[in-house]
């Protein structure tokens, strides 16, 4: 699986990328199937965005979560 993770408007962390790979690593167990994923991370004033396109055998996905913390929006 090719997995990208970018952020807009500020770097993200290994504590991040970890945080998102072990998010990715379950999806991995029901779908596997994944053949690459665009995750992009963004911070608009107190508002943080978490963004996933999932390519599939297939299929695309994309599903984006704002939350108040971006842990919290990679959770969801």
């Amino acid at each position: 699986m090719d997995t990208r993770i970018t952020g807009l408007h500020f770097d993200v962390t290994e504590a991040m990328k970890n945080h998102v790979l072990g998010k990715l690593e379950r999806i991995n167990r029901h779908a596997g199937n994944i053949i690459r994923t665009n995750i992009t991370l963004s911070v608009d004033k107190l508002k943080h965005k978490a963004e996933a396109s999932v390519h599939l055998a297939g299929k695309d996905l994309h599903v984006e979560s704002v939350e108040s913390d971006m842990y919290a929006a990679i959770d969801v």
